[in-house]
């Protein structure tokens, strides 16, 4: 045990489950602790131990998720997951009617599991992206597997109904591309042409530097939005980047990223914009 590839499916696991990059590491540490305090003779009545540590991070995943709800709602704004640069590979089923990995990542959906009770999202996502029976789960939740099949079953609708059509990945970075343009550039017209009547921006700050603290909806009241941030980040430089997945913003001032943005898009407009000025949630990007 302790390979870098059962370190990296559980960090997987647990950021899915949790959207931060530092509760997922802790996660992994607090698994192999938990591994080595065992004695030989435990480590050797452990058939898997793969298995083991997949339940033993799914528990303290499980556990957290339902402390997580009280700190958040002390959170100063709105709380968003923790935005990633790029996802390696991991174990996945593939049926159509699943969510795919790739999927799994993505703002989108992690904004939509923190609505879902913790029991939800560790059945959905421990069975559709990462393959683990039913029973299994079972164990880790205290649920009936009949139970826990019908948490996912649940989970998959609400994502099935906030589904948007599929935009190619080409497009979403064209618009997103646009976009970019028209805040740089200042050009109000230029923004709110490529923004949805009905899109929604989010920004999370913690608190920790100026930023709305309520979503702000409205395509003519995201873009003064939009360009009263670009007017105080004058020095800032702005790259089109994957961010979980999609083509997504990062602003960069005086060599630092300040601001990382996930974008959703549909019908060829901006729908919904998660700008993350979090410092502490950005740290995971300076080293790029």
């Amino acid at each position: 045990m302790g390979d870098d590839e059962d370190r990296r499916r559980l960090r997987n696991i647990a950021y899915r489950l949790l959207g931060s990059v530092d509760d997922a590491e802790d996660v992994v540490q607090e698994t192999y602790l938990r591994w080595h305090r065992l004695d030989d003779q435990s480590r050797r009545e452990i058939r898997s131990p793969r298995a083991w540590m997949t339940q033993v991070a799914t528990r303290i995943c499980y556990d957290h998720l339902g402390s997580a709800r009280v700190r958040r709602e002390s959170y100063v704004g709105s709380w968003l997951p923790d935005p990633v640069p790029s996802e390696p590979p991991a174990q996945v089923v593939d049926p159509a009617d699943r969510v795919t990995l790739d999927e799994s990542v993505r703002m989108a959906l992690l904004v939509l599991l923190e609505t879902m009770t913790p029991a939800e999202r560790v059945a959905l996502v421990l069975h559709d992206v990462f393959g683990m029976p039913y029973a299994e789960i079972a164990r880790t939740v205290g649920r009936t597997p009949q139970a826990c099949r019908q948490l996912a079953s649940s989970a998959r609708k609400r994502i099935k109904a906030a589904r948007t059509a599929a935009t190619s990945r080409d497009e979403h970075e064209r618009i997103v591309a646009a976009f970019v343009r028209a805040c740089a550039d200042g050009n109000l017209d230029a923004l709110a042409a490529v923004l949805a009547p009905d899109v929604v921006a989010t920004t999370d700050s913690g608190g920790k530097v100026p930023s709305a603290r309520r979503p702000v909806a409205g395509a003519a009241r995201v873009a003064q939005l939009m360009l009263g941030i670009a007017t105080l980040h004058r020095s800032a430089t702005f790259e089109v980047t994957t961010v979980n997945g999609l083509p997504g913003i990062v602003a960069y001032e005086d060599g630092r990223v300040v601001a990382v943005s996930g974008v959703d898009v549909a019908g060829g407009l901006v729908t919904q914009l998660w700008i993350v000025t979090n410092p502490d949630k950005l740290t995971h990007w300076q080293a790029g």
